[in-house]
């Protein structure tokens, strides 16, 4: 059993930074491994994929809406994740979740069994 907090968003104007934290309490070290995704929605949109990392190899996953502007990192000592995201736009506004699943990385939303309680990202103009 995982539980997970995120942190960090807030109000941010156009090309200017956040960096989301995702504290996990529980155990990480699953025989199967655990993959932890960082993933958004937008109002009235679908939750989609940001990125995306394999916990005990750090290989990781973006997806195209963010590639080049956001980095995912875990310190597996602390047992946290991070989202660093950069130049973001308004179009970037959303609650970002981070969520966890044992085994491989997965690019949708439902195999994720583990969520936090989400995180308000606002980009003004």
């Amino acid at each position: 059993q995982l539980q997970l907090v995120e942190s960090g968003g807030g109000l941010v104007q156009t090309g200017g930074s956040l960096r989301l934290s995702c504290a996990i309490s529980g155990r990480t070290d699953s025989p199967y491994g655990m993959a932890l995704g960082w993933f958004r929605q937008a109002p009235g949109k679908e939750r989609e994929l940001v990125a995306a990392i394999a916990w005990s190899f750090s290989r990781t996953y973006y997806a195209d809406s963010m590639k080049g502007r956001v980095t995912i990192s875990r310190d597996s000592a602390k047992n946290m994740a991070y989202l660093q995201m950069d130049r973001l736009i308004p179009g970037d506004t959303a609650i970002y979740y981070c969520a966890a699943r044992e085994g491989p990385i997965m690019m949708v939303p439902s195999p994720y069994n583990y969520w936090g309680q989400g995180t308000q990202v606002t980009v003004s103009s």
